[in-house]
C-alpha cells in the first residue's frame, strides 16, 4: 500500500473520532461560538443532544463520501490508464443507498418529534409570564402575582448609539444587550410564557432557553422553560420590527425561589405605593 493510500485510510478511520473528541473537549463552553449552545433548560439540552447526534451522522457520511471520491480520483485516474466501467445500474447498490438513508431519517425523526411535542407541552406550569412586544420595548406581566413592568434598552447603550454622543460603544459594558429592568425568574420552576404583540410582529428570543417565539398582534403563542441554573441570560428581538429593531434587548435574571418571592413582594409594595400616590 502506498503512502497516499495509508494516509487516506487513516483519515477515513480517525477523522470522525477526532471530530467527536474536539466537540467534547472544546465545544462545551462554546468559546468560539461555532457550535449550538447547550442552554440551561431541559428542552435546550434535548435540542443540543439531537444536534450533536445529527452532526456526528453527517460527519461520518461526509468523510465516507469524500474519502471514497478522493480515493477514486487518485487510484483510478486517467494517467494510470483507468477505463470507466460500461455498466449503468446496480440494483443491489441502489437498494442499499435508498434503504440506509431511509433508516437514518426515521431514526432522526423519532427524537426530533419527541422534542417538538415536549416543546409544546405547557402542562404542569407553576407560574405564567405574559410577554408583549412593542415598538421598541417589552412588557412583562406576571399573571399569578399581578406584577407588571416595561423593559427598555439601558440608557447607557441608548445614549452611546446616538450619532454625536461622543461615547465609544466598546467602552459600554454589554452594549445594546442591557436593559433598564431585567426579567426576574425563579430557578427550577416550570414557567409558561404567553407571547404576543401590541403593534407589529416581534420575536422573543433568549438562546439559553433553547427556543424563540414570534410575538404577533392578536395572537398568543405558548411556550415554557424550566431554568436549571441561576444567572443572567441575554436575548434580543429576532424579527425585523422597525427602525429600532436592533435596540430591543432581553435580560433574564434567574434567582433562587426565596429571593424571587422577596422580589415579587417588593414590586407589589412599590406598585401599591405608586397607586396610592396617584389617588
Amino acid at each position: 500500500m502506498t503512502l497516499i493510500k495509508k494516509l487516506i485510510t487513516t483519515y477515513i478511520i480517525t477523522a470522525p473520532l477526532l471530530a467527536l473528541a474536539s466537540e467534547v473537549e472544546n465545544v462545551n463552553d462554546n468559546k468560539w461560538g461555532l457550535n449550538l449552545s447547550k442552554g440551561v433548560t431541559p428542552f435546550s439540552q434535548d435540542i443540543y443532544d439531537l444536534h450533536m447526534i445529527v452532526l456526528f451522522i453527517v460527519t461520518i457520511i461526509g468523510v465516507g463520501v469524500f474519502g471514497a471520491m478522493f480515493y477514486a480520483m487518485y487510484a483510478f485516474r486517467k494517467s494510470k490508464g483507468a477505463q470507466a466501467e460500461a455498466w449503468h445500474e446496480n440494483h443491489v447498490v441502489e437498494a442499499i443507498w435508498t434503504v440506509i438513508p431511509l433508516f437514518i431519517l426515521v431514526g432522526i425523526a423519532v427524537p426530533a418529534t419527541e422534542a417538538l411535542i415536549k416543546m409544546e407541552d405547557v402542562s404542569g406550569s407553576e407560574m405564567t409570564v405574559k410577554v408583549t412586544g412593542y415598538q421598541w420595548m417589552w412588557q412583562y406581566d406576571y399573571v399569578d402575582s399581578g406584577v407588571s413592568m416595561y423593559s427598555k434598552i439601558a440608557e447607557s447603550s441608548n445614549f452611546a448609539r446616538q450619532r454625536g454622543s461622543g461615547v465609544d460603544p466598546s467602552s459600554v459594558e454589554n452594549y445594546l444587550l442591557d436593559v433598564d429592568q431585567m426579567v426576574v425568574l425563579p430557578v427550577d420552576t416550570k414557567i409558561r410564557f404567553l407571547t404576543t404583540a401590541a403593534d407589529v410582529i416581534h420575536a422573543w428570543w433568549v438562546p439559553a432557553l433553547g427556543w424563540k417565539r414570534d410575538a404577533i398582534p392578536g395572537f398568543i403563542n405558548e411556550s415554557w422553560a424550566k431554568i436549571e441554573k441561576t444567572g443572567i441570560y441575554r436575548g434580543q428581538c429576532a424579527e425585523l420590527c422597525g427602525k429600532d429593531h436592533g435596540f430591543m434587548p432581553i435580560v433574564i435574571k434567574v434567582v433562587e425561589k426565596n429571593e424571587f418571592n422577596r422580589w415579587v413582594a417588593l414590586q407589589l409594595e412599590n406598585t401599591d405605593t405608586r397607586e396610592f400616590a396617584k389617588n
